[in-house]
């Protein structure tokens, strides 16, 4: 006969359990879905909360895909069924993070899934920090692939790119748009640039990064880090490139791939998804490379770290746009009249 101690113990670890489930089995669409984050509590920086690395799956990633511009939720919506069908994905979070959305309207978001569950979570706030933040036991992956709402990639493309992660240790940054730092001795500050066969740098409109981060840099990053991300709302890619590099002792690793940039300025026509853009302000370098110069300051060292080509053959610009409705390399010029093939 089981007795009182025993069952009580039982119905204690039900109601613990119970919230998690309930939350797993939630409609795709549901966008409340996802565990309660405050950014500023020791509960989120509580190890405790967190499975250990060894019981999450490494064959697959978790894909957290960062919304705001209602504009694009069309975008959005076809980028996040797309991704739902991969074999290498576990499970899409759509991590949005305007408050000022009706939740109506996200309500009625058609987000069937083609195979890994599709959710919405609502942001606690509208700080680029966020789409960092560690979620506790929902991430069941050791890697998650941190990426906009305006940029596609192929099945094939990712789950090469997961192997990659895995296959170097499943510590670097793995991505597929590269920045490179640099020393401007004119000014004596650092500067943010493309390199011809060097980088430093990978984007978070595509980037493989272990979920272990996630927890470090909310929890364990330099003081004066996050805030300068929120008052100035960019480089938090910068500032995980900075983390990384600095726990690494290496560079991030660039793969080939051909996704589909949408927001890219260089497409044909413009329109709201290139509008929406942060990237699209006239002083974006130069502002980056203040943040680089920032971050120098607030780590106390320069930890970024060049990489050579370790999984591509060259640093170029893989992006596809629209120029004049043909999908063509973004740096590749095309004239009015374009020959179709």
């Amino acid at each position: 006969m089981v007795s009182r101690s025993k069952l009580l113990l039982v119905l204690f670890l039900l109601t613990l359990t119970f919230p998690l489930l309930f939350l797993l089995l939630k409609p795709h669409s549901d966008p409340t879905a996802g565990p309660e984050i405050d950014p500023h509590s020791t509960f989120t920086c509580d190890r405790r909360r967190y499975s250990q690395p060894w019981r999450l799956r490494q064959d697959q990633l978790t894909v957290l895909v960062n919304g705001f511009s209602e504009s694009r939720l069309p975008l959005l919506r076809r980028i996040a069924q797309s991704y739902s069908a991969f074999p290498c994905v576990h499970s899409v979070f759509i991590l949005w993070g305007n408050d000022s959305t009706p939740s109506e309207l996200l309500e009625s978001l058609d987000l069937s899934s083609l195979g890994a569950p599709i959710y919405i979570v609502q942001q606690p706030s509208r700080s680029l920090n966020d789409r960092f933040l560690p979620r506790g036991a929902v991430i069941a992956t050791r890697s998650v692939l941190v990426c906009d709402d305006d940029v596609e990639i192929d099945s094939e493309s990712l789950c090469f790119a997961l192997r990659v992660w895995a296959q170097h240790g499943g510590q670097r940054l793995v991505g597929f748009f590269a920045r490179s730092h640099g020393f401007e001795l004119e000014t004596g500050s650092w500067i943010y640039t493309v390199h011809p066969d060097k980088y430093s740098i990978v984007l978070t409109k595509l980037m493989i990064v272990a979920t272990e981060y996630l927890f470090l840099y909310t929890c364990e990053a330099p003081p004066g880090v996050r805030e300068f991300v929120d008052e100035n709302r960019n480089c938090e890619d910068i500032a995980m490139n900075f983390l990384v590099a600095d726990r690494t002792g290496t560079g991030p690793l660039l793969v080939r791939g051909n996704p589909r940039d949408w927001g890219d300025t260089r497409n044909s026509g413009g329109g709201r998804v290139v509008d929406a853009a942060l990237s699209n302000r006239e002083d974006h370098r130069k502002f980056r490379g203040g943040c680089i110069t920032e971050f120098h300051r607030l780590w106390g060292r320069m930890p970024l770290k060049y990489s050579y080509g370790v999984v591509g053959s060259n640093v170029r610009e893989q992006a596809l746009c629209d120029k004049f409705g043909v999908l063509v390399p973004c740096d590749q010029e095309v004239g009015s009249n374009p020959s179709r093939p």
